[in-house]
């Protein structure tokens, strides 16, 4: 009896490891595809922020050339109006 006993108990332990096995193996999966899909949205932030700010210092570049360009086109103009009689 002992021995039937056995013979049904071995196998099922193993059966109930490895289905315990498989589950955490699914968990520990869904965990790192959350984990990648997560850093990939940060990179991706990341990115659209970096973008932004060398985006915006080259807009104030121009910004400030443009203007610069403008008060010496003025100044040129006081100049000559003020030379002239």
């Amino acid at each position: 009896m002992d021995e039937q006993i056995l013979r049904f108990i071995i196998p099922a332990a193993g059966l109930i490891s490895g289905l315990i096995g498989a589950y955490v193996g699914l968990q520990n999966r869904a965990l790192l595809a959350e984990v990648r899909k997560e850093l990939v949205e940060l990179e991706n932030r990341i990115i659209v922020r970096m973008n932004g700010t060398y985006v915006r210092a080259a807009e104030c570049k121009l910004r400030e050339d443009n203007m610069l360009g403008r008060i010496d086109l003025r100044a040129a103009e006081i100049r000559s109006h003020n030379l002239s009689p």
